[in-house]
């Protein structure tokens, strides 16, 4: 077994040598701790149950039954998609290096951006998540008040420990992630079967979870399920973390794009039957959509105060190991680019700790930029106190356009150099989806810009507005930054053999 594992890093490493890189991060994960990742960001105790309060608020109970559904089955086949370009082009640049190799080296660097803006996103929205949850059950533990203030002090505490963690080695993270996998299936395991027992005699009908024209918002029906659909879009995103860690896993061009499917798959299936019995528990939806948060006023009526506690105190761990797997995916994406030169200061954020292997700098950025994102709203909200939109749908409506149209770039670009015959069947990777490749792709990309929009109406305009300006900032860093210092990605351009060769010589020796 040993031979044959170093057999397979061997020719893993070659592979990477052909898009111009050398095998730089260390190679140590299997199938299981790539999907792990994956599904630990994805997180249906984290984007499904800190959005909870949003989806019934605006969709109603029938949110959670055609809701999630609708979302779920299209992004099986946005995952779908990126699981064919992992395994055709299984570098840590991932979204960016598909867009500059199938496009061109502007488009990945618009790709990279716009990517690490969703990834800000995303990171800042599951840590505020954890910290929406851990603060108040904190708080009546040890007899303090929770405030917006306390939560962001407990956010950027958060975002401290995930980022030592991340230092500190990839084995320990991988091993977490592992164990993050199993809890989080273990949590919804004990949660619906706890809901089970204690509201057995109490349950909804079945056909309550799809129950449609209900709505406890001042918009229409179809606007506010449209609105509403925030919750699940929300929570399937970050799957894009098994071709971040690409570089790292073994067997890649398989294992990576089964890590990004079935991570979306399974998501699908427990998050479901999750929400099917919280929201059939609902013993009153109104007073639900009320509460400061609708998942613990749920809950705590089901299943009472003490043993609701446990059962919230475990859901809230679980967000804590999503942040955890989050910051790692983004730390990959940010080290990918500034090996390629994608941003200003590369050296410092591209260089590899050598005593952990791991891009130290490029992590502690990651929580730098996540708490200034976190800290903005904060600021504005303190300047404007009246406004209707929540620290967390703002960041997580500004994840999920980053991501999603990050997502889409790669997608259309291989459609079109498919349509130019530069893009063949004999570039594909052992993971393709043959004849059905071009539909699935179609279909994927019309979902992209049709919830991309809705991400940013009323009363998340001002994510719009917040995306527009770093837009903005984009332009700007094209004309000062890309014309100057960015030649391209080199799995576009590739590198020289013995540059890759100094290049591993280096973490050999050190």
């Amino acid at each position: 077994m040993q031979q044959e594992k170093e057999q397979q890093l061997l020719e893993d490493q070659r592979d990477l040598n052909k898009f111009g890189y050398a095998q730089e991060l260390l190679r140590d994960m299997g199938g299981f701790s790539n999907f792990a990742i994956s599904f630990s960001i994805i997180s249906i105790l984290t984007g499904a149950v800190s959005l909870y309060g949003h989806g019934l608020l605006y969709g109603g109970s029938g949110m959670m039954g055609f809701g999630w559904t609708l979302v779920a089955l299209f992004v099986i086949l946005i995952a779908a998609s990126m699981s064919e370009l992992a395994s055709a082009i299984p570098t840590a640049g991932a979204l960016y290096h598909w867009a500059a190799i199938l496009g061109s080296k502007r488009w990945g660097w618009y790709t990279a951006w716009i990517n690490l803006i969703g990834q800000i996103g995303i990171v800042a929205g599951i840590d505020y998540s954890f910290s929406l949850f851990a603060d108040p059950l904190l708080a009546s533990a040890f007899g303090y008040t929770s405030t917006e203030k306390t939560t962001l002090i407990l956010f950027g505490i958060t975002l401290l420990l995930h980022g030592m963690f991340n230092h500190i080695g990839i084995r320990l993270v991988a091993r977490l992630n592992d164990f993050s996998a199993w809890y989080h299936i273990g949590v919804v395991v004990i949660l619906v079967g706890s809901l089970i027992f204690f509201s057995r005699h109490d349950l909804q009908p079945l056909d309550y979870l799809f129950q449609v024209g209900q709505t406890f918002s001042d918009k229409p029906y179809a606007i506010a399920f449209l609105i509403g659909l925030l919750q699940a879009q929300w929570t399937f995103t970050g799957y894009d973390a098994s071709a971040h860690t690409i570089e790292e896993t073994i067997n890649p061009r398989v294992r990576a794009a089964w890590g990004i499917y079935t991570s979306v798959a399974f998501s699908f299936i427990f998050g479901f039957i999750m929400l099917a019995f919280v929201t059939l528990s609902i013993k009153n939806a109104a007073a639900a959509s009320e509460a400061e948060n609708a998942f613990i006023y749920v809950i705590s009526k089901a299943l009472g105060g003490a043993f609701g506690s446990v059962v919230l105190w475990l859901v809230t761990f679980a967000m804590w190991f999503c942040g955890l797997a989050s910051i790692t995916s983004f730390s990959r994406m940010l080290y990918a680019f500034s090996r390629d030169k994608g941003m200003p200061w590369s050296h410092q954020w591209a260089e590899i700790s050598t005593k952990y292997r791991t891009p130290a700098k490029a992590i502690w950025l990651v929580i730098i930029l996540s708490f200034a994102l976190a800290l903005f709203d904060y600021i504005v909200k303190s300047i404007n106190p009246n406004t209707s939109y929540t620290t967390l749908a703002f960041l997580t409506a500004v994840s999920v356009v980053g991501l999603y149209v990050a997502y889409g770039i790669p997608l259309y670009l291989k459609l079109r150099a498919e349509s130019r015959g530069l893009f063949q069947r004999k570039h594909y990777g052992p993971w393709h989806l043959g004849n059905w490749s071009k539909p699935i792709n179609v279909l994927s990309l019309i979902w992209i810009v049709f919830i991309s929009i809705m991400m940013v109406i009323p009363p998340n305009q001002t994510a719009g507005y917040a995306l527009i300006a770093m837009f903005f900032v984009l332009l700007i860093m094209d004309l000062a930054y890309y014309r100057k210092h960015f030649k391209g990605p080199q799995a576009a351009l590739g590198n020289s053999e013995e540059e890759i060769k100094r290049q591993e010589a280096r973490f050999r020796d050190s």
